[in-house]
């Protein structure tokens, strides 16, 4: 059995909003395999959760960067040079819609809602990795984003996040040309339904769980754990030659036609 071992490596995970967020799943993993983590939240009222699920991992920073505000990720930065130096590992998990958006018509998308799933889900990424920069080409680091099938089809619901998650997608594809010369590699997990507490404000999730796992060529649904191994391979020297991608980890639905 290989194991990887990251013991003196920093982690960065963002968008851990519970015990149930993809991110959590991949910090843990990063955890097990001995990296030091930085956990961050976006305000007070994401605090208290955060800072609990850290006590679970002695010796994880937590640090409150709303994306939105350069002033917090600039904050990030200064705190992450002060305590640590370098940031091997950077997993970005943040996304957001406002749920009025999900719930509407697609063409009927606000401008401000619009601007608002972009700057959360996809500038964030370019952002806090331009802030972050001199920690990660220290010794060349790996960043993982989270993304969804609904970047490249049509989902029902999913409404301004594909659009979203088309912005981000791309913006992996060319920070992977752009910071590879750096030595610092960049993918994204495209990730099957999974009961999140931002997949369920997507209206119909249910149905998707279960359409899902009928047409799903391994006729199931995936679990957190395997986003969690997922990102912990991508993330390691394992994938020391991948980068640029967007790793399906769907229980194979995406190669489906009908």
């Amino acid at each position: 059995m290989i194991s990887i071992d990251l013991s003196g490596r920093h982690a960065v995970v963002m968008g851990v909003a519970n015990h149930r967020s993809l991110s959590w799943a991949v910090a843990r993993r990063l955890h097990e395999a001995g990296a030091a983590l930085c956990l961050t939240y976006a305000g007070e009222r994401m605090r208290a959760g955060v800072e609990e699920l850290a006590d679970r991992m002695p010796g994880t920073l937590t640090v409150d960067c709303d994306v939105t505000e350069d002033r917090a990720i600039a904050g990030l930065a200064r705190r992450l040079t002060r305590e640590w130096g370098s940031v091997e590992c950077l997993l970005h998990g943040v996304a957001y819609a406002p749920r009025e958006e999900l719930e509407g018509r697609f063409v009927a998308t606000s401008r401000a809602g619009f601007q608002n799933a972009l700057e959360v889900s996809a500038y964030s990424l370019l952002n806090v990795t331009n802030h972050l920069l001199p920690l990660l080409e220290r010794h060349g680091a790996s960043l993982v984003t989270l993304t969804y099938l609904g970047s490249v089809r049509a989902v029902p619901n999913y409404n301004v996040m594909g659009s979203a998650k088309a912005v981000l997608e791309q913006s992996v594809r060319q920070l992977a040309w752009e910071l590879g010369p750096r030595g610092i590699r960049v993918n994204a997990i495209s990730a099957g339904p999974v009961s999140t507490l931002a997949a369920r404000g997507i209206r119909g999730f249910t149905g998707m769980l279960r359409h899902h796992a009928e047409k799903a060529p391994l006729r199931r649904n995936i679990t957190r754990e395997e986003i969690g191994d997922a990102g912990l391979f991508l993330l390691s020297d394992l994938a020391s030659g991948i980068t640029g991608s967007t790793v399906f980890v769907d229980a194979g639905y995406h190669v489906m036609g009908l």
